[in-house]
């Protein structure tokens, strides 16, 4: 199958490496030629590091080179089984495109967007024929991370749905199925590893260093959050929370921190500027956290049990399975166990407690317990019950 992808970014050559590896022939399109440029030598640079660590050879390197074409024309869509857009997160230059790319297209051809937060619904709705168009979400970067969110709108058919997950996971892939709601699995779920964190920070609980001492050393998280935060981007990250945050009609769980927009502001952005929650300039030192146990794990716990309570409630929204909640969160941002695994681990009533606790403090909605999971509790069940 020939596969097209729109816009040659990280995301987008990421996913044009990933289709080449998979032995299809690959059209990268983009209209900066620059950009086409970058990505080409970007790719040269990986395949010689994947033969240089004798992951792949010679051979294989320049086979998958060879697959990708480099195109500023959109007409060398036609033919394509699948297009994967993966352009800037605006609605209405997806909708433009995705009217566009029906001109070009044969009447079978799978039409694949890479949003991480619109709705797929509003993009197919773009299209004479809405029944092609699904939501096919990687996450950055694309060849390394397994995990891959399916999102079918309203109107994506059945069979599109079979088709796009089957040949996803013909990749390699992990792929699991979210409802066409706000974040979908990964970018919902997620919201208070950050949020809660900005939160214990404006508090003055503790400073950025000890907070990500704490999730780091004793929650046995890859990354602490502000160490996260600053390699993603703070205006990304800012955007992400600020666009779920509308989406949700306002929702105080999903709240934004004015600590973040103000160093997005700022241009203080993290790691790619050089400043961002820590320093990261030559010969720059950042404060040592405080190693306090008992902060810590309250710190640690309180963050967790706002990640569980939001899982619980994608689970009773049914925005995604059991078991695709925690797939996602383990196999799309690498936390140590899966939330509604770990939730059975501590006991549900200890997040219950927790959640009640913090509502009873701040009388904000911010802390609701999900519930389901005031449900399962009170009835004594588990998430993982009818396993041994």
């Amino acid at each position: 199958m020939k596969i097209s992808i729109l816009g040659a970014g990280a995301m987008g050559s990421g996913i044009a490496q990933v289709a080449a590896t998979a032995k299809h022939n690959v059209i990268l399109f983009d209209t900066n030629a620059a950009a086409l440029e970058k990505s080409e030598a970007k790719l040269k640079k990986i395949m010689a590091r994947l033969v240089e660590k004798g992951r792949i050879d010679e051979a294989t390197s320049t086979a998958i080179a060879g697959r990708i074409t480099y195109a500023q024309d959109m007409q060398l869509f036609a033919g394509s089984g699948l297009v994967i857009e993966a352009i800037v997160e605006n609605l209405d230059i997806k909708k433009s495109v995705f009217k566009q790319l029906e001109s070009i297209v044969d009447a079978d051809t799978i039409l694949a967007t890479n949003t991480s937060s619109l709705s797929v619904a509003a993009i197919a709705a773009a299209c004479d024929k809405p029944a092609r168009v699904v939501g096919i979400h990687f996450f950055n970067p694309a060849p390394l991370m397994k995990l891959v969110e399916i999102i079918p709108a309203i109107q994506t058919s059945d069979a599109v749905l079979t088709e796009a997950k089957s040949l996803i996971d013909s990749w390699g892939k992990l792929t699991v199925i979210a409802k066409d709601t706000p974040g979908f699995i990964v970018n919902r779920v997620a919201r208070p590893f950050y949020g809660e964190a900005l939160r214990i920070l404006e508090e003055g609980i503790a400073d950025a260093p000890t907070i990500d001492w704490a999730m780091t050393e004793l929650g046995g998280f890859r990354m602490g959050p502000f160490t996260l935060m600053d390699y993603i981007g703070n205006d990304i990250n800012y955007t992400v929370t600020e666009t779920v945050f509308k989406a949700f009609y306002y929702d105080p769980r999903y709240k934004p921190a004015f600590t973040q927009k103000r160093l997005a502001e700022a241009g203080y952005l993290g790691r790619k500027t050089g400043k961002g929650y820590y320093n990261y300039g030559e010969g720059a030192t950042n404060p040592e956290p405080t190693k306090d146990k008992v902060l810590g794990e309250k710190i640690m716990w309180r963050i967790v049990a706002m990640l569980i309570n939001e899982a619980a409630d994608a689970l009773f929204w049914n925005v995604a399975s059991r078991d695709d909640i925690d797939l996602a969160m383990t196999k799309g941002v690498n936390y140590p166990k899966g939330l509604l695994k770990w939730a059975d681990e501590v006991g549900l009533q200890k997040c219950i407690d927790t959640l009640d606790e913090l509502h009873s403090e701040y009388l904000e909605d911010r802390y609701r317990c999900s519930p389901l999971l005031r449900k399962m509790g009170r009835e004594g069940q588990t998430f993982y019950s009818s396993e041994a």
